[in-house]
């Protein structure tokens, strides 16, 4: 895989460089709640912008049906990259249209530019690979050269992420690089013993990545909503909690198979429960009550781990030496469920361990709950991606941009 130095080695100034970057950031209305992922690309452009070369700027932005939706600009988007570059961006309204093309062509050297959502055309999702190409055909009509620096997209077969390097000369950014080298310690280079933290919502978004660690984690601990398939399947009623029945048979199996390859399943021993799932918006105290893992109310859904899980959790997490975390423990968005999310945060921070936070709702968490970025190992900015990588599949934007 060649390398963002190798390219700016080879000399970029005066060409046109499409950086394929992963701007998908949450938003509340035009405002963004949290621009880590715009910060993640930012070292990337910045170099690119610095050797002269006229840096243009793509990425999606949450699932618009192919077609234009102001709600998913990334308008506020290419202003926050300006803000942290210092710098003007120009801004196109359109992919591949009239604005696209005269913003690309209006660049001069070191000037950057942010073109629309790509998901605004059908052709960056399309399952067509002749109408994918078509779009990417349009695409590289607009740059010389292509660097890939949207790790949160290479688990995704599209475009601009997939077709497009096969049609210019192209390399990894900063990202993209640190990214795999990250994962190359999750799996090729594993310092032991090595515990992994899974939570989230529901158990079936883990259970590929659960299956490829039962051969390499010597701890999986669990929390958040799919804790409580994992609690029926140890025979447990669980109230109102989430839960995924269908998955039921297929976490007794993983259950027993960590028995017999010596991988230690730690599921919470208490949790916080409610009659009701709380008010997000307003905040509003919801006076949850603690009961024990295995005594939860019929009437009541577990909302958090409670304080002995917290407890138990930071003792298995003491002594490793590698930690990856994919998911929140429990609503924590919500201040009254997120001391679970909290203890695992910190846990991580105290341990001696190579920290690996993998991506999305957990990523928010750590910048949410106040704790500093930089403290952990490493901070992904894929967390689909990064299960996908865990679980051994060949990532389509990974393997367009191998020579």
């Amino acid at each position: 895989m060649k390398t963002i130095d190798q390219l700016l080695a080879d000399g970029v100034a005066g060409k046109r460089v499409f950086v394929r970057a992963d701007l998908n950031v949450p938003l509340d209305g035009t405002t963004i709640t949290d621009d880590g992922r715009i910060r993640a690309v930012q070292p990337t452009v910045a170099k690119l912008a610095e050797a002269g070369a006229r840096v243009i700027v793509a990425s999606h932005l949450g699932r618009p049906k192919g077609a234009p939706d102001p709600a998913f600009s990334l308008a506020p988007a290419a202003v926050r990259l300006g803000e942290l570059l210092g710098t003007d961006v120009a801004f196109a309204t359109d992919t591949v249209g009239d604005s696209a093309k005269a913003v690309a062509d209006g660049l001069a050297d070191g000037q950057v530019a942010v073109i629309e959502n790509l998901r605004f055309n059908a052709g960056e999702t399309s399952k067509d690979d002749a109408e994918r190409g078509a779009f990417a055909d349009q695409l590289a009509a607009l740059a010389d050269l292509y660097v890939g620096d949207g790790f949160g997209a290479v688990h995704r077969k599209h475009a601009s992420v997939f077709d497009l390097p096969a049609r210019l000369p192209h390399a990894a950014g900063y990202l993209i690089a640190t990214e795999v080298g990250v994962l190359k310690k999750l799996t090729d280079e594993v310092q032991r013993p090595y515990a992994v933290v899974l939570g989230g919502a529901k158990v079936s978004d883990k259970l590929g990545v659960i299956d490829h660690l039962l051969d390499r984690a010597d701890r999986i601990l669990i929390g958040g909503g799919m804790a409580y398939t994992f609690l029926k399947a140890q025979g447990h009623d669980v109230g109102n909690s989430l839960l995924q029945e269908d998955q039921v048979p297929v976490v007794q199996e993983y259950l027993e198979r960590a028995k017999t390859k010596g991988v230690e399943f730690v599921l919470p021993v208490d949790v916080l429960v409610a009659a009701e799932f709380p008010d997000l918006k307003t905040k509003a105290p919801a006076h949850p009550e603690t009961v024990a893992a295995d005594a939860i109310p019929a009437d009541q859904q577990g909302l958090d781990i409670g304080p002995e899980t917290r407890k138990l959790y930071a003792s298995k997490l003491a002594d490793t030496a590698t930690v990856f975390w994919n998911g929140p423990m429990g609503v924590f968005e919500h201040p009254d469920y997120a001391d679970g999310t909290r203890a695992v945060a910190q846990a991580l921070l105290d341990s001696p361990a190579f920290t690996v936070v993998g991506g999305g709702d957990s990523a928010a968490a750590v910048r949410i709950l106040g704790f500093d970025e930089k403290a952990f190992g490493h901070i992904s900015t894929g967390g689909g991606a990064s299960l996908e990588y865990l679980e051994g599949k060949t990532l389509p934007g990974l393997a367009a941009l191998e020579d």
